[in-house]
C-alpha cells in the first residue's frame, strides 16, 4: 500500500474510532441511572473482552489464516499499563465525571483526550506536529470552548475533574498502545476488555454495588463491545498509519459526536453556540486533512514483525518458511534506506526532525 493510500486508511479508521466512542458517552449517561459508576465501567469493558472474545474464537474454529502478528511476552508490560490507565483508571473516572456531569458537557471536554494524546507524542515520543495540525487541535478545543462556556466560564466541579483525569488516563494510554500497535489489535482489545472488566465489576462488589437487571446489564455490555472494543481496534490500526499524534487529533471530533446526539436524541439544550462550534471543528479537521508531511528520510535497520505487503518499505526474501500470499505475518528485516515521499509517523517512520 502506496504512502497516500495509508494515510487516507487510517484516517478512515481514526473517524470510525471517533463516532463509534463519541455516540458512546450519552448514551451510557442514559444508561447509569443508579449504577455505580465503578460497575458501569466494569460492565463496559467487559462486553470488550466477550465481544471481541468470541469474534476471535469464531475465527479460529473457522481455521483462517494468522493475519496480524500475537502479542508476545516483552509486551507484557506495555499492555498492563496501557491496563491500568485506559482500562481501569479511564472508565471509571468518565463514569464518576458523567455521574455529575451533563452527557453534553461530558461529551466536549472529551476533547481534551486528543490534545493530550498530542502532547504527550509531541513532548515524549518526538512525534513531529507540524503548524496545520497544531492549529487544527487549537481550532477543535476553541470549539469544544466555545460549546461548554456558559458566560462565566467552565466551573472545575468534581464532576469535570473528574473527566479531565480521564482524558489524561487515555492521552497516557493511547501512547502507550502505541507501542503495541503492530501487534495483533483484536488480540489486544479483547484482553484489554476482560482484565479491566472483571477488575472494574470486583472493585464494584467490593464496594457493595448493586447489581442492575440483565437487560441493563446486557445492554451495558453491548454498548461498550461497539463504543470501546470496536472504536478501539480501529484506533489500533489508525495508530499503525498515522502515529499517535495525528491519529489522536482526529479523534478528536468524538467529543463533537457524542455532544450532537445528546442534543438531538436526548433533547439536551443547545444554543447558537452549536454552529460556531461545529464551524471552529470542520476548520479544524481540514487542517489536518490538508498537512502533508515530505522530505528526504533516514530507515535505519529494523527487525519486527507485523500485517505487511510487499511495499516500497517491505522488499524482503522469503524462506521456505515464511507465510504465502498477501498481507502476511513473519518477523523481517528492514535494511537501512534513504528516501523521500509523503510519510507519517507509522510504525515505519519514528524518525527525528530538525
Amino acid at each position: 500500500m502506496q504512502a497516500a493510500a495509508r494515510h487516507w486508511t487510517g484516517i478512515g479508521f481514526a473517524l470510525g474510532a471517533a463516532a463509534l466512542f463519541g455516540a458512546s458517552t450519552p448514551l451510557a449517561k442514559s444508561l447509569l441511572g443508579d449504577v455505580s459508576p465503578w460497575l458501569m465501567a466494569g460492565l463496559l469493558y467487559l462486553g470488550v473482552g466477550l465481544g471481541l472474545g468470541a469474534i476471535r474464537t469464531v475465527a479460529r474454529m473457522k481455521g483462517g489464516e494468522r493475519r496480524e502478528a500475537p502479542l508476545r511476552r516483552r509486551d507484557a508490560g506495555w499492555l498492563a499499563a496501557v491496563i491500568l490507565f485506559g482500562g481501569v483508571a479511564g472508565p471509571v473516572l468518565l463514569m464518576l465525571g458523567l455521574s455529575a456531569t451533563p452527557a453534553s458537557t461530558a461529551a466536549l471536554l472529551l476533547n481534551l483526550e486528543g490534545l493530550a494524546t498530542l502532547a504527550i507524542a509531541w513532548i515524549v515520543y518526538r512525534e513531529n506536529v507540524d503548524l496545520k495540525i497544531g492549529l487544527g487541535a487549537a481550532a477543535i478545543l476553541a470549539g469544544a470552548v466555545v460549546l461548554s462556556w456558559d458566560g462565566g466560564g467552565i466551573g472545575f466541579d468534581t464532576g469535570i475533574v473528574a473527566i479531565i483525569m480521564a482524558c489524561l488516563c487515555w492521552g497516557i494510554d493511547n501512547n502507550l498502545t502505541r507501542k503495541l500497535s503492530s501487534a495483533d489489535p483484536v488480540q489486544i482489545a479483547m484482553l484489554k476488555g476482560l482484565v479491566a472488566g472483571g477488575v472494574n465489576i470486583a472493585l464494584s462488589q467490593w464496594q457493595g454495588a448493586t447489581f442492575p437487571s440483565w437487560p441493563m446489564a446486557a445492554g451495558a455490555m453491548a454498548l461498550g463491545f461497539l463504543g470501546y472494543g470496536v472504536s478501539l481496534v480501529l484506533f489500533i490500526y489508525g495508530l499503525r498509519h498515522l502515529g499517535a499524534a495525528r491519529t489522536g487529533a482526529y479523534f478528536s471530533l468524538a467529543p463533537f459526536i457524542g455532544a450532537a446526539i445528546a442534543v438531538l436524541a436526548f433533547g439536551e439544550p443547545a444554543s447558537g453556540r452549536l454552529g460556531i462550534a461545529a464551524i471552529l471543528m470542520g476548520i479544524g479537521l481540514y487542517l489536518h486533512l490538508a498537512e502533508r508531511h515530505d522530505h528526504d528520510h533516514v530507515h535505519e535497520e529494523l527487525v519486527h514483525e507485523h500485517a505487511h505487503r510487499h511495499d516500497e518499505h517491505h522488499r524482503h526474501e522469503h524462506t521456505p518458511d515464511d507465510p504465502p500470499g498477501e498481507s502476511h505475518v513473519h518477523v523481517h528485516r528492514h535494511a537501512r534506506l534513504i528516501h523521500r515521499h509523503p510519510h507519517y509517523p507509522d510504525i515505519h517512520h519514528h524518525h527525528r526532525h530538525g
